[in-house]
C-alpha cells in the first residue's frame, strides 16, 4: 500500500484556509487532517466543530480525517456532520464507553479509528481491533503543534504495526506528531500508512505546497 498524506489544517495559514484547502485538493492529497480539542482532554482549542463541518463543502477530492481530542466525542458528531467517507479518530484515554462511540461512528457510515497517546500501551487496542478501520499513534503529546517526538515513539509505531498484522491485517496505521522530513521515511519503515504532515514538514516557511506535497509523497511512497 502506498503511503497517504493527511496535511494538518491547524498548521495552515489561518487567514487563507479555503485557498490552501483548494490547493491541496488539486494536488491529489488523500485526506485533510482536522484537529478538534475541547480544552479539557487537552489544554487547547483548535478548529471549531462548525468549521470542520464547513470544510466538507469545499472538498472535491480529499476526504476528512477528523481527530477528536475531547471527552464525550459523540456530542460533536452532528455539528461536524460526520458521515460517509470521513475518518473519525477518538482517543482511547478519553472514552470509557469506547465501543459505543465506535458503534456510533459506524452508524454514520464513517470509518472509526482509535487514537492512542504516547504513554498508552499498544495492548489496549486488542479488544477493539475487530471494530475499527485504523489506529492513530501519537508520537507527541496531544494538544499543540511543533513539539519534538517522544522518545521511543518509532519503536512503539512498529509494535502497533506488528499487533495489527498479527490480529487484524488490513487496518490502517496513521502517525501524528513531528512527521518531519528526517523522520517520515523511518515512520514509513516502521509500518505507517498515513502521515499527518504539519509544521515539521509540509507547512515549512519558504516552500510552496506543490513542492512540499511532491517531496513528502516521494518519502512515504
Amino acid at each position: 500500500m502506498r503511503g497517504m498524506l493527511s496535511p494538518s489544517l491547524m498548521c495552515a495559514d489561518a487567514l487563507n484556509l479555503q485557498s490552501e484547502l483548494e490547493a491541496l485538493d488539486n494536488l491529489g492529497v488523500d485526506y485533510i487532517h482536522l484537529d478538534f480539542m475541547d480544552n479539557k482532554f487537552v489544554p487547547n482549542i483548535t478548529l471549531d466543530a462548525n468549521l470542520i463541518k464547513s470544510v466538507k463543502g469545499v472538498l472535491k477530492n480529499m476526504k476528512r480525517d477528523i481527530h477528536i481530542m475531547a471527552y464525550e466525542p459523540v456530542q460533536y458528531f452532528d455539528r461536524m456532520d460526520i458521515g460517509a467517507g470521513d475518518i473519525v479518530a477518538v482517543h482511547y484515554e478519553a472514552c470509557p464507553d469506547l465501543a459505543d462511540v465506535i458503534a456510533e461512528i459506524r452508524k454514520r457510515n464513517a470509518s472509526p479509528f482509535i487514537a492512542i497517546s504516547p504513554d498508552t500501551k499498544p495492548e489496549v487496542l486488542l479488544d477493539y481491533l475487530d471494530m475499527i478501520d485504523g489506529v492513530l499513534v501519537m508520537t507527541v503529546y496531544p494538544g499543540f503543534a511543533g513539539r519534538p517526538i517522544v522518545e521511543g515513539s518509532l519503536e512503539k509505531l512498529a509494535a502497533v504495526r506488528r499487533l495489527i498484522d498479527e490480529n487484524a491485517p488490513g487496518l490502517l496505521l496513521e502517525v501524528d506528531g513531528h512527521v518531519s522530513w528526517d523522520l517520515c521515511r523511518q515512520m514509513r519503515e516502521c509500518g505507517a500508512d498515513m502521515f499527518v504532515a504539519g509544521s515539521s514538514s509540509l507547512y515549512q516557511k519558504g516552500l510552496e505546497l506543490e513542492e512540499s506535497v511532491a517531496r513528502m509523497n516521494k518519502l512515504v511512497e
